[in-house]
């Protein structure tokens, strides 16, 4: 591999400008090279055939490195997860031919899932099984980090609601490189509510995994270009990505689909929408169905949130496309100006660019489509009278300072729990995350304003958004994204804007441990914006 695509621990926390303690020490720049982008077709997985009644399923997944031709001409380095069924028949994992990323577990509520990680990487590395609620020991915790060669044994039920969940790594301070280079996957889960709705299934049922990367001239991925400023804001490339293809175009028929969208980059901040203005139908969100259909105009979506759309084409020609892009909007990453895509800012494309995401050609007519129903699910919602605290929120205030990222004034310590993080099981709490504070001197400049958008997601537990507020002087900027907040169903991650503050309503319910919640900006989560919380039995 080049010097470019090699992430080695020090080579990373060199890149990052960070030591140990989470603390920006050095950086150093990358400069990519333009690249063009051949148009490419995304890659789906093949349909499934219906899985017996919940049989124990049970893989290995190996996280390695290999290479892919994404462009035309020198293959790229990728890191990679590679699934091979043990037991439970072969159709419960999908994969994605032709794509870095993958594989996909298809599972029903209630099935046991067994899973053998190994790591032929160089470096640590552990799997965050995203929005399922596990037990402790099962859920990835940095400190359960599996040294190059090792392997860990997953075991766990499924009693997570019918949704799209996904996993990912999560060793400390190497989170963001190895997500970057491609270790990711999907895991939907269907229920008997689900199936009930018949919702568009089989080929009809798209995975739609939205991602951007920078490419040097020999189409080789280029992490952090911008060094400590990329570390600091966050990583924003250049090239847009679906399924791992850039340029992504697919053809479709003329019937409904199910589009299941996962914001899986770094740190950007998505506003789909159709190009041509149509408005867009959500069924569910990261916890599952919601109760009914809603619409947007667009969609806000931070990293590592979910969105499932119905998309009937049935009324367009033949011949005709649909786009799905990235509206504009003000771009919050920094402040703007010098810090938020200007001189000092990342290499990519800034937040609030525009851009085409996806190309869908209409076909030839399709599967009858049955209409949407109104009602999808039914959804008990939290009431904060039933909080144990509900006249006094648990705060988190997110905050940069000098040039580390924390909350309530602190950052990452393997294992350590302060007072005010330890929750009792089955309690129900208010939580609110707090984006008001920026720092005007950690550079010893004092006009950068270092306010910044935070994804926040909890561990472990699905929640309820309360209420958002807008402190005075940031409602501008925010009324061009609040309309896309799509916030009434069950949500594992939280898009907190600056000058915003979030409260979600959240029952600490199935298992006790340690668990993370963390900002999902992934150079954040590297930095130190992650700390434990306890569910004390």
């Amino acid at each position: 591999m080049t010097n470019s695509t090699q992430i080695s621990r020090r080579d990373v926390l060199k890149l990052m400008g960070l030591g140990a303690g989470g603390a920006f020490l050095s950086a150093c720049g990358l400069l990519p090279s333009a690249s063009t982008n051949p148009t490419a077709a995304p890659v789906f997985p093949t349909p499934l055939t219906p899985l017996p009644d919940l049989p124990i399923l049970s893989a290995e997944l190996t996280a390695g490195r290999g290479t892919l031709p994404i462009f035309s001409g020198k293959e790229t380095p990728v890191w990679r997860y590679q699934a091979s069924v043990k037991e439970g028949g072969g159709d419960f994992i999908q994969t994605l031919s032709g794509s870095y990323l993958g594989p996909i577990f298809r599972v029903k509520q209630g099935q046991r899932v067994q899973v053998r990680l190994n790591n032929e990487l160089p470096d640590p590395t552990i799997i965050h099984w995203h929005g399922l609620k596990i037990p402790e020991e099962m859920d990835g915790h940095p400190r359960y980090a599996v040294a190059p060669g090792k392997s860990f044994d997953y075991d766990f039920q499924v009693i997570n609601r019918a949704g799209m969940y996904w996993f990912h790594p999560h060793p400390h301070q190497l989170t963001g490189p190895q997500v970057y280079y491609g270790l990711a996957g999907l895991f939907i889960v269907s229920d008997e509510e689900e199936a009930a709705l018949g919702l568009p299934a089989g080929e009809y049922d798209l995975p739609l995994v939205i991602q951007d990367r920078i490419f040097d001239s020999q189409n080789q991925m280029v992490y952090l270009a911008n060094g400590m400023m990329d570390s600091m804001i966050g990583f924003l490339g250049d090239t847009i990505l679906v399924n791992g293809s850039p340029n992504a175009t697919l053809d479709v028929k003329a019937s409904a689909y199910r589009l299941r969208l996962l914001n899986g980059s770094n740190s950007r901040i998505y506003k789909f929408a159709w190009q041509d203005g149509t408005p867009l139908t959500v069924i569910a969100t990261d916890g599952g169905l919601l109760e009914t259909p809603v619409t947007r105009d667009y969609i806000t979506m931070g990293p590592g949130e979910r969105v499932e759309l119905w998309a009937d084409f049935s009324g367009r020609n033949a011949g005709s496309e649909m786009k799905l892009v990235s509206l504009p909007y003000t771009d919050f990453s920094g402040g703007g100006g010098m810090m938020g895509g200007g001189m000092m800012g990342s290499s990519g494309l800034p937040n609030g660019t525009p851009f085409d995401i996806l190309r869908l050609m209409i076909g030839e007519k399709g599967a009858d489509v049955n209409p949407l129903p109104s009602q999808l699910s039914t959804i008990e919602r939290h009431a904060v009278n039933d909080a144990v605290n509900g006249n006094n929120p648990r705060s988190f205030r997110l905050a940069m300072q000098g040039m580390v990222h924390t909350i309530n004034n602190r950052l990452f310590e393997m294992d350590a729990v302060a007072q005010d993080e330890i929750v009792r099981l089955n309690d129900l709490e208010v939580w609110e995350f707090v984006n008001l504070e920026g720092s005007g001197g950690g550079m010893g400049m004092g006009m950068m304003n270092m306010e910044m958008p935070h994804p926040m997601h909890i561990h472990g537990v699905q929640f309820q958004v309360l209420e958002r507020q807008i402190a005075r002087g940031f409602e501008s900027a925010y009324q061009e994204l609040s309309g896309g907040f799509v916030d009434e169903g069950w949500k594992d991650t939280v898009l907190v804007m600056p000058g915003e503050t979030v409260r979600v309503l959240v029952r600490f319910e199935n298992y006790t441990g340690i668990y993370l919640y963390h900002c999902h900006n992934l150079e954040h989560e590297d930095a130190g914006m992650m700390r434990n919380y306890r569910i004390k039995g």
